[in-house]
């Protein structure tokens, strides 16, 4: 029988990606988004299933764990966007961002903690991202919610590790389209104030550099690579750029 692995975050980027490597490679996929659409993945039907989620919602999980059944891999990778000056945020922006990225992983591990403890073996794989490599101007915010998941993963990996389940962090570089692009939910315009343009404009330009852009693909051999290795490494960084920082950090 196939492994399993439940992938949060899966319409769209490094979790669409995940999914499709896994299958294309025997695993048994649960896929799963806040809008389930079976056609954003192509699967053999034996070893698909897209099932509704949304991590912010402690209903929504308890009703997942209820069908999903056993889980040999739980990868968090449900996420939201946020860049921009940290003044221009709402309190209801940043507590909106926390409840997905950081609570939301929390929430989803509690879950699956209990079977695995139970079968001693199992992996977790959280994504965070570059920030936690270097700092970066205009993303404070969404900094915070990667630190604290990478500080939470580091002491879990240690908890856990007496069970015999193992807990990684991939961490991806910068992919305008998958993080910052598709996955915010306050445009970037409404987060720079006037007094701020000038010195982010020139910032968010320097992104652009296609040679230094980490792809979906890299996320996903990432994170095939933190589910197989058994050495006690955490962290994988994931694209050419967040490698280079890992490097030089």
């Amino acid at each position: 029988m196939a492994n399993t692995i439940l992938i949060t975050g899966t319409s769209s980027g490094y979790g669409k990606a995940t999914a499709e490597l896994f299958l294309s490679r025997g695993w048994t996929v649960i896929a799963t988004m806040r809008r389930p659409d079976p056609a954003l993945l192509d699967g053999p039907a034996d070893r698909l299933r897209v099932l509704p989620l949304d991590v912010a919602s402690e209903g929504s999980i308890a009703a997942l764990m209820e069908t999903a059944g056993s889980i040999d891999v739980l990868v968090n990778n449900a996420g939201i966007g946020g860049v921009g000056a940290f003044e221009a945020m709402s309190m209801s922006f940043i507590r909106r961002l926390f409840e997905t990225n950081t609570i939301g992983v929390m929430a989803m591990t509690k879950a699956i903690i209990p079977q695995m403890r139970q079968r001693r073996s199992g992996v977790i794989v959280n994504v965070t991202s570059s920030v936690a490599l270097a700092d970066f101007p205009l993303a404070a915010l969404y900094t915070g919610t990667k630190l604290a998941v990478e500080g939470f993963s580091a002491s879990l990996a240690l908890e856990l590790g007496h069970f015999n389940v193992r807990v990684k962090l991939v961490e991806p570089g910068y992919a305008p389209t998958t993080r910052f692009g598709a996955n915010a939910i306050v445009p970037l315009d409404q987060l720079l104030p006037d007094e701020y343009q000038d010195f982010a404009l020139p910032i968010l330009e320097s992104f652009a550099n296609p040679a230094m852009t980490t792809k979906e693909s890299d996320v996903a051999e990432a994170i095939w690579e933190a589910v197989h290795d058994t050495s006690g490494r955490l962290r994988f960084p994931a694209g050419p750029d967040a490698v280079a920082l890992a490097q030089a950090r």
